[in-house]
């Protein structure tokens, strides 16, 4: 015998639905750049951008905390995560940890066609870097983080890709704060280095191409300390 959802299940669903919605733009716009490191995310503003209510507003911010995207801070608010050179090492550090061993559980597993899915992602990728503007660099960036999530989803580990899912929203936010070149921040050819080495079988060079590419995405970024001046070293001429 069935039963129809009680109103009280359907307002809970649309609620969740909303909530996700929220936070999948929100996690978006941090991911490929358009909302920086520090931006206040205020309830009532982003409210009213999704014309909804603070209740789901919060929890979508609230679900991003956890992922280490946003930083909610008592008596001030929600903003977007600005980690630290020490978080940022420690990100990188997991994803050099991590990648290896999803590289080679996908490697298991690949199909031709998931080969030319991921030859597709290098075409892609090659091709917005081709491009100029705000809106191509995006998408780009985007693209590039599409390659490394790829592989975890063809690892067939669900755990492991929400982890990467987490590790690469991450990475690009400390690539926004501390990156130095203008270039992509996963290089193109390494991309297409790695897949080479799966189709030929040679797992260990493609973990140590995967290895060398991390190392040199992180290369790219200033991680120095530096010293905080006070208010008349700031505004001195």
């Amino acid at each position: 015998m069935k039963f129809a959802p009680s109103a009280l299940q359907t307002a809970d669903d649309s609620a969740d639905t909303g909530t996700r919605q929220i936070r999948d733009a929100l996690r978006d716009a941090i991911v490929e750049r358009r909302l920086s490191p520090g931006t206040k995310l205020s309830e009532s503003d982003v409210g009213n951008l999704f014309n909804v209510s603070r209740t789901l507003v919060r929890a979508a911010l609230q679900a991003l905390s956890y992922e280490g995207l946003v930083s909610v801070e008592k008596n001030r608010g929600a903003f977007v995560a600005y980690p630290s050179p020490e978080e940022a090492r420690q990100i990188f550090a997991a994803r050099r940890l991590v990648e290896p061993g999803i590289l080679r559980e996908a490697a298991t597993r690949i199909t031709p066609s998931q080969i030319w899915q991921l030859r597709h992602l290098l075409l892609e990728e090659g091709r917005l870097m081709g491009e100029r503007g705000q809106t191509a660099r995006r998408a780009e960036i985007k693209a590039s983080g599409d390659f490394h999530l790829t592989l975890a989803a063809i690892s067939g580990n669900v755990i492991m890709q929400r982890f990467m899912d987490e590790l690469v929203a991450r990475s690009s936010l400390v690539i926004a704060l501390y990156g130095q070149s203008t270039i992509s921040s996963c290089g193109h050819s390494e991309h297409g280095d790695i897949v080479a080495a799966i189709e030929r079988n040679d797992l260990d060079e493609a973990c140590r191409l995967m290895l060398h590419h991390i190392a040199h995405i992180e290369a790219d970024l200033d991680l120095r300390e530096r010293r905080g001046f006070n208010l008349k070293e700031a505004l001195e001429l």
